[in-house]
This record gives C-alpha cells, sequence and structure tokens, in this order.
C-alpha cells in the first residue's frame, strides 16, 4: 500500500533521445544563434560608421589637392619694365600691364561677355607684385611671351569646388555675382582650368586671408624632427626600463609602486603633459618655445608608459623554458636576457614602439600648450640643427588652425590635412605589421 502511494507521487519518466535536442537544448541553441546575430548586426553597423567617415574623409578633402589656376601669356617690354620701376606704386603699374593683357586675350578669343578691372583683380587677387618679383629674378624674360599660371581666388576655386554656388552668393568686395558670367566664360575658353595642388604638399602655411596658398609641407617637417627626437629617446630609455622591471628588479613596494605609476601615466591626458612641457623644458630650462626638440620631449613622456608597458608584455611572452636553458648551459643573467630573451621579443616591442610612435604623431593638445601652433610653421628649416631648434609645427596642430580660421577655404585644407595624416598613421601601422612577421619566431 505504502509503494502504491510513493509511486502515485512520482515525476513520471520522460523517455529522451541523444539525437533529438530537449527544450533547454534548443533553448540554449536559440540564445547562441541570437548572440551570433547580434555580433554580425554590430559589426556591420561598425562597418558603415567607418565607410561613412572615410567617404566624408574624402569627399570633403579632395578640392585641397586640387587647385583653379588661370593661365595667361603675358609679354613685358624693357620698356614698360623701365616705367613701372619708375612709379610711385609699382606693384599697381605691374597689375596694370597684366589686366590689359588677360582683357585682351578674352577678347581675342570672342568671350562676349562685360567685365573690368576691378573683376579681374577679384577674380585673381593682387597679382601685381608676383609679376614683379618673376621680372626682377629673370629680366632675361623681358619682351619674350611668358606663361603665367596664377592661383584664382579661394571664392573663384569654391565655386569650381562647388562650396560656392550662384545661389550662396553674396555680393562683397572679394566676389560679386557678375564675376561668375566672367568665370565661367574664361573656363569654356580654357583660360580657367584646375590642376592638382602641389603647393599644398610642400607648402607652408599662409595668412589668415589666403587659404589657396597654405600648405602643409613645412608641418609634415616639424613632425619628422620630432618623432626623431621621440625614437631617440623613448625607444632606448623604454626599453631598458621594461627590462630591468621585468628581469631585474625585485619584487617589493617599490617596484609595485613604478609599475602602478606607469600604468597610471598611460591613462593620464595628453594636455597634462603639455603642462608639464611648458612648466619643466620652456619656463625652467629655457629651451626654444615651439622647437619640434621641447615637443619631442613632451611626446617622449607622454609615449614612454606605452612603450614600457608593450615591451613587458613581449619579454613576459618568451617562455621560461628559454631563460632555464641560457642559464644551463653557464649564460649569466644578462646574457641570457640580452642573448635570447630580447631577440625574440623584438617584434612585440617594436609593434609597441610604433604605435606609441603613431599615437604621438596625431597629439595636438601638448604642442598647443608649448606653442607650436599652426601659423608659426612659416617655412622649412635651414638645416638638421635648425629643425630642432627653431620654431615649426606639427601636422596635427596645423590641421586644428586652419579649422579653426573663419574662410571656409581652410576648412577644406583641414580636411586634406588629415588624409595626409591618416596616410601617415596607416603606414607606420602597416610598417608594425610586416616587422612582426619579419621578425617573428615561433616555438
Amino acid at each position: 500500500m505504502a509503494d502504491a502511494n510513493m509511486n502515485a507521487g512520482a515525476t513520471p519518466h520522460v523517455k529522451t533521445s541523444l539525437t533529438a535536442p530537449d527544450a533547454r537544448t534548443r533553448k540554449r541553441n536559440a540564445a547562441e544563434k541570437r548572440f551570433r546575430a547580434y555580433g554580425i548586426i554590430a559589426v556591420l553597423i561598425g562597418l558603415t560608421f567607418l565607410v561613412i567617415l572615410a567617404t566624408t574623409i574624402i569627399r570633403s578633402g579632395l578640392p585641397a589637392f586640387t587647385k583653379t589656376i588661370v593661365s595667361v601669356d603675358f609679354t613685358l617690354t624693357q620698356e614698360e619694365f623701365d616705367a613701372a620701376e619708375k612709379e610711385l606704386f609699382k606693384t599697381k603699374a605691374y597689375q596694370g600691364y597684366f589686366n590689359t593683357a588677360l582683357k585682351g586675350q578674352i577678347e581675342e578669343r570672342g568671350l562676349d561677355v562685360e567685365f573690368d578691372e576691378a573683376a579681374i583683380e577679384r577674380i585673381l587677387g593682387k597679382t601685381g607684385g608676383d609679376i614683379r618679383s618673376f621680372y626682377r629674378e629673370n629680366p632675361d624674360q623681358l619682351g619674350q611671351p611668358v606663361a603665367f599660371e596664377l592661383a584664382a581666388s579661394s571664392r573663384v576655386d569654391g565655386y569650381f569646388n562647388g562650396r560656392v554656388t550662384r545661389e550662396t552668393l553674396q555680393d562683397s568686395r572679394f566676389l560679386q555675382l557678375t564675376d561668375l558670367d566672367l568665370v565661367d566664360a574664361m573656363f569654356e575658353a580654357e583660360i580657367i582650368k584646375s590642376a592638382f595642388n602641389w603647393s599644398f604638399i610642400t607648402g607652408a602655411d599662409s595668412g589668415v586671408d589666403n587659404p589657396g596658398g597654405a600648405g602643409i609641407g613645412a608641418s609634415v617637417v616639424g613632425s619628422f624632427f620630432m618623432m626623431l627626437v621621440v625614437l631617440g629617446l623613448s625607444l632606448p630609455i623604454g626599453v631598458a626600463a621594461s627590462i630591468y622591471l621585468e628581469e631585474f628588479a625585485p619584487q617589493n613596494r617599490i617596484t609595485d609602486l613604478i609599475e602602478v605609476n606607469i600604468s597610471n601615466l598611460a591613462a593620464v591626458p595628453s594636455i597634462v603633459f603639455g603642462i608639464l612641457g611648458l612648466a619643466v623644458f620652456i619656463q625652467f630650462m629655457h629651451l626654444p618655445q615651439s622647437a619640434p626638440l621641447v615637443g619631442g620631449l613632451v611626446l617622449t613622456l607622454m609615449t614612454l608608459p606605452t612603450i614600457i608597458i608593450s615591451t613587458r608584455a613581449a619579454l613576459k611572452a618568451v617562455p621560461p623554458s628559454i631563460r632555464d636553458a641560457a642559464l644551463g648551459v653557464g649564460a649569466s643573467k644578462m646574457q641570457a636576457v640580452f642573448h635570447h630573451v630580447l631577440p625574440l621579443a623584438m617584434p612585440g616591442i617594436l609593434t609597441g614602439t610604433i604605435i606609441g610612435l603613431a599615437q604621438a604623431l596625431g597629439e595636438t593638445a601638448p604642442l598647443l600648450l608649448i606653442g607650436m601652433v599652426g601659423f608659426v610653421a612659416r617655412g622649412y628649416p635651414e638645416g638638421v640643427l635648425s629643425g630642432f631648434t627653431e620654431p615649426n609645427s606639427a601636422m596635427p596642430a596645423q590641421i586644428y588652425t586652419w579649422a579653426a580660421r573663419a574662410d571656409a577655404g581652410f576648412y577644406e585644407k583641414a580636411w586634406g590635412g588629415i588624409i595626409i595624416l591618416l596616410v601617415f598613421l596607416l603606414t607606420m601601422n602597416i610598417i608594425a605589421i610586416i616587422l612582426r612577421r619579419r621578425f617573428e619566431r615561433r616555438w
């Protein structure tokens, strides 16, 4: 009777099969499929935003690599040159000769459009100074036809790039709506054309009213000298500190405090390092302000934690058996580290160093605090020593300066500078990958 009651209260046994999943297994499989779907959706969203970002950068920056030029055949006689040199306003005299020549070419090509000399100056700007400088440097060209290719104004350049339209243009001293009729006519006659803007890559910063003449070449040189300082200081100091902490330093409170501080320094905002550089290197040590040497020292302090952490990780990844085998055959501790452990850790060290340099290359805030603003870079250094000590700028600081200016032409230059900076960063990361695969050893 008791057995009957016990059997009545028991749960009936459900037969299951190994080939047919039960309800709990199906639930887990469904959750796994949803998790995979979430991951794929997240990756697709990330790729979508990456494509949008790359498209925006390229579309906004490509106009910086082109410029609108006015091609004019101009002949200045010896008599006109002598007369212009006797004038009180010499630049205005040369400007008048050039305007007359351009007006004649427009009429010769049968362009039916009304304009005056003021319209030519609004399209081209003040060209008299350039013409005077050319003939003073090349007096043998007097009396001979010379093909001048002069850059158009930033607003005319924006008209061809789509930044300026007839609907949005408002008459001003820079450009008027009627001037666009002359611009269109000159474009049809192939007097105005677009060309690749080499001066943007090789030139230096210009004034706030001349976005067409702005270039990033001098800032690239400034960044190059800064990276030399960073590489020459951060690599040996960082590797030496990592070897000591990982291989030789005793485990005590002092080394623990050092390791914690190194990790904390890697998370310190970069502007703090700029304040430190301003206080120590400029105000206390009286090093030259705005010099790539000071910028390199500041970026070295900022890059050292990254290199130390990556180098210690690379040293730790070397199997202990390598050290034990070297010590077992009679090598000293230092010989085991420098002859066996360090070569095997070199791929990780190089990768961490290049990534640290790439991070330093894109920093802006610490450079602004030590005076490396964009308008400082007005020319190339005269020598190697002056490249370290003379005032200069860097690519991110130059981009920031252009983005802060009012003229929309500088906005295009900023996007173009971002393209060049990204090319440098991608190149450095590709080099890191190649070096890692080249020197990587498996055990």
